[in-house]
């Protein structure tokens, strides 16, 4: 297992798939050796949203990872997100994952927990199930403040005294409970990294002092959420502005002006196809492709970030 440096800039990578909507091999190596060598990148993250997660069975998210470990083998880490349903599924799901390559998991909560809330100690136990199963270093991914599957500060505080978890992935999206979350996690113990996962307001949530980033977004503009973390830590509030201004158009034409959704992804992924960084924007159904007045605006938001769209 590679050790990963979480004060960094991790993208959730998206998935290239062919002209049947099967998961490209070739290019989801050139696409991950590629992201992979792109300045301040920590470590990669496969079967995330922007992943397609939920249109991949379960044997085909340990392939991605699969592919993408052999890809990146001596350049970086490859963080696997988990998504199940229970405790079994879970630790089965997270051992292919270790067996396919991971060097540590991204726990989702069960998605029933949305529908249904769960109680403090299904999520300890889930967590520790987990842990103890495969022994890899674990991410706590924490899902926005008005869902039924949000984590208290004190419940994160208590995942924080797990031995297992080395980091969060913090998507609270509304922020004075963001603030609350930053400081129980740092109260509980320091040593744990913070990573905001808010793609759509980059610039505000860096400003709270957090370690790094793990975000879908990064598999567009890699270099300018680097260029952005650096800034921020450096204090440079000026130059900071001047990145997020390159960024916004972009944010705002994939995003519009709310949370990330499948069609957002599917946006995202047709500007990376545009900006020539993949082949095929193809995403799996029920995700829909853009608008041609999505499009339109997609492109002027490569050419103004000077990101050289590749002409329609």
């Amino acid at each position: 297992m590679q050790d990963i440096n979480f004060h960094s800039v991790i993208p959730a990578i998206a998935v290239p798939f062919d002209d049947n909507l099967a998961i490209d091999r070739d290019e989801l190596t050139r696409f991950s050796r590629w992201l992979a060598g792109q300045p301040g990148i920590g470590a990669l993250m496969t079967n995330g949203h922007t992943g397609e997660v939920f249109s991949l069975t379960p044997l085909e998210r340990a392939e991605v990872t699969r592919i993408t470990a052999e890809a990146v083998r001596g350049i970086c880490p490859v963080i696997s997100s988990i998504v199940c349903e229970g405790i079994r599924e879970a630790v089965e799901q997270a051992r292919l994952a270790k067996e396919a390559g991971a060097d540590a998991l991204d726990i989702m909560p069960p998605h029933h927990w949305l529908r249904f809330g769960f109680k403090p100690e299904h999520c300890l136990e889930y967590f520790t199930a987990i842990g103890d199963a495969t022994g890899l270093p674990l991410i706590v991914h924490v899902y926005p403040a008005w869902t039924r599957a949000s984590f208290s500060s004190e419940l994160l505080a208590e995942l924080a005294r797990l031995p297992a978890v080395r980091a969060f992935k913090i998507g609270t999206r509304e922020m004075n409970k963001y603030a609350r979350d930053l400081a129980a996690i740092r109260a509980a113990d320091p040593s744990k990294a913070l990573l905001t996962c808010h793609d759509e307001y980059l610039l505000a949530s860096m400003v709270q002092d957090i370690d790094g980033a793990l975000v879908g977004f990064a598999s567009l503009v890699p270099g300018l959420i680097h260029d952005l973390l650096q800034a921020v830590r450096a204090g440079d509030l000026a130059r900071a502005i001047e990145i997020q201004g390159l960024i916004t158009p972009l944010k705002d034409a994939v995003y519009g002006a709310g949370e990330p959704t499948g069609e957002a992804h599917g946006r995202m992924k047709a500007a990376m196809a545009r900006a020539g960084i993949i082949r095929s924007a193809a995403v799996r159904p029920p995700t829909q492709g853009p608008s041609d007045a999505e499009l339109r605006a997609i492109d002027a938001a490569l050419e103004h970030a000077g990101l050289l769209p590749v002409a329609a």
